[in-house]
């Protein structure tokens, strides 16, 4: 006995250090094949069973709560698909509507002054409005910049003349208004 508590003392301790690591790593891996074979215990099946049904709720929570995120954003989109789904049909009717203007102006032929107030009510119907351009601030947004003209400091910045009427829909400008603006 005395001859082996001397070769141990003779062994580097790095030696002695990772033969014990071996024997505790293989202790462990002995535990652990005699846990998989054992049944496991009522506890730990318990255990298991609040793990998989709590990952389950959070599953179903995200998947509803996606769901209702993809619901709200198709339902927006349906309601922004309405709201602008004439936008070319009026946008083409513009040039008619800048026609009649042309003519009510040129001419005082009740039938066109007539034709011309039912599209003005039609465009009125559907929330298609004129952008309003008299005496109003020069706007990028709503206004379109043909030329400037020097008309003074209070009229800086300002609409001096309109030469095509813009229109919105709702809240979308659909044209913007061709102006004069002062410089």
């Amino acid at each position: 006995m005395k001859e082996k508590k001397t070769e141990e003392l003779e062994q580097p301790i790095e030696e002695q250090e990772s033969q014990e690591a071996k024997e505790a790593e293989q202790a462990k891996e002995n535990e652990a094949a005699v846990n998989e074979t054992a049944e496991p215990t009522p506890e730990e099946q318990l255990e298991k069973a609040q793990e998989r049904i709590a990952e389950l709720e959070d599953k179903n929570l995200r998947m509803m709560a996606e769901f209702d995120n993809y619901r709200r954003r198709t339902n927006k989109e349906k309601l922004e698909l309405m709201a602008t789904a004439g936008e070319r049909i009026f946008k083409e009717m513009l040039p008619l509507v800048d026609d009649f203007e042309r003519a009510v102006a040129a001419t005082d032929d009740e039938g066109v002054k007539l034709i011309y107030q039912k599209f003005l009510s039609f465009l009125d119907k559907n929330d298609v409005h004129p952008i309003e351009t008299e005496d109003a601030d020069f706007n990028t947004d709503e206004h379109e910049a043909v030329t400037t003209f020097a008309a003074g400091e209070e009229k800086k910045g300002k609409v001096i003349d309109c030469t095509q009427k813009g229109y919105k829909l709702g809240e979308k400008v659909i044209r913007f208004a061709k102006v004069v603006v002062g410089e």
